[in-house]
């Protein structure tokens, strides 16, 4: 049995200061399809995190983060649950940063 390889995708991230009340974009879209998505907010201000730039779809207060695996569960068929490539990040903040910068970290399989 041949085993996928997990490999890391290049942070993408954004500093306080270039962080609006109005969703900007976050790195550029994802080159891989995502298994395993991390949001990190290592700012002082609370954050509203999208997929489609419209909708706030995800929070993280301040200084903290949320690590989704979405292969964890198999769909019907034995499909995995992923984010698609060419899914696009973004982020504006809920309550205005002075310091630090939030993060998205991304896990894709060899191929993908």
């Amino acid at each position: 049995m041949i085993a996928e390889v997990a490999l890391p995708d290049t942070i993408r991230t954004k500093a306080f200061g270039s962080i609006t009340n109005a969703f900007t974009t976050l790195g550029n879209p994802l080159a891989h399809t995502a298994r395993i998505f991390r949001l990190i907010n290592a700012t002082d201000g609370g954050m509203f995190f999208s997929i489609d730039g419209t909708n706030n779809q995800f929070f993280l207060p301040a200084n903290s983060f949320v690590l989704y695996d979405l292969t964890t569960n198999n769909e019907r068929g034995g499909e995995k649950f992923v984010l698609e490539k060419g899914t696009q990040f973004y982020v504006k903040y809920s309550a205005l940063p002075t310091l630090g910068a939030v993060y998205l970290e991304m896990i894709y399989g060899r191929g993908q």
